[in-house]
């Protein structure tokens, strides 16, 4: 409503969880308004997501494949502090329904600084995190810091790959590191079944297939609900599984 009246909305779910009483007012109101009829839709959609904080399965679920899969939305998903002002102030200028997927282990942990100018981290490009040649990371959110820590600790040579957006995505960054490195693990804290992950893999798979030298891996949480008890979801979460993923696609 208030954007028919021009007016520019932000919301904010307290959990992203929550957004399943608004599903059809996003995917099927916000997300077609301009197609069917030429409005505009000018709304933000703050998305607090994300494990790690033992809050259980009704306030940690990373559900941002089921809104990837819409045309008409665009979705971004910070990984820093930086980025989380530059993508917020860059989805209030956009005139299209933004949503932001805010982790909300990053609120309590990640910190960096963060300038007091206006700026904006653009939509649609993705961002170089580091630079090696024996595999290629592309990740977002969360696991940007778990793949850091994973090479650092493996003192291995990696492009880590940060999305930074989900929709639309940065394929070219994507083709161009798997090129370069002829190896690639996808990295996301969503669990694997249905995963953002799938579709990049059969993007690189389609685009990128004589540039391989092993399998396309991914890297994802278990097909579960988030456990409550926090040593559950340490074993849930997909960084359990990184050292190895990473062991497995470098041997090949």
């Amino acid at each position: 409503g208030l954007s028919i009246k021009n007016k520019k909305a932000i919301m904010e779910m307290q959990f992203a969880d929550f957004v399943t009483v608004g599903f059809n007012q996003i995917v099927n109101n916000l997300a077609k308004l301009h197609y069917r009829w030429g409005q505009n839709a000018d709304v933000v959609i703050r998305m607090p997501t994300g494990a790690g904080v033992g809050a259980g399965p009704f306030h940690s679920q990373s559900n941002e494949a089921w809104f990837f899969h819409t045309p008409g939305l665009k979705i971004v998903y910070p990984s820093n502090p930086e980025e989380a002002k530059g993508l917020m102030i860059a989805a209030v200028e956009d005139p299209n329904p933004v949503m932001i997927f805010e982790h909300k282990a990053m609120y309590r942990n990640i910190k960096g600084k963060v300038s007091e100018k206006y700026y904006l981290t653009p939509i649609g490009k993705a961002n170089l995190v580091k630079e090696g040649n024996d595999l290629s990371i592309i990740t977002y959110g969360m696991g940007v810091h778990w793949a850091q820590k994973s090479v650092n600790d493996k003192n291995i040579s990696a492009d880590i790959l940060d999305l930074r957006t989900l929709l639309p995505l940065d394929v070219n960054a994507i083709f161009n590191s798997v090129k370069k490195t002829n190896r690639v693990l996808i990295l996301h804290e969503d669990c694997l079944t249905g995963g953002i992950g799938g579709e990049i893999a059969a993007l690189i798979n389609e685009n990128c297939f004589e540039f391989l030298d092993a399998p396309i891996v991914r890297c994802a949480s278990i097909d579960s609900p988030v456990p409550f008890a926090q040593e559950l979801e340490k074993q849930f979460l997909a960084n359990k599984k990184l050292d190895e993923k990473i062991d497995l696609l470098l041997n090949y």
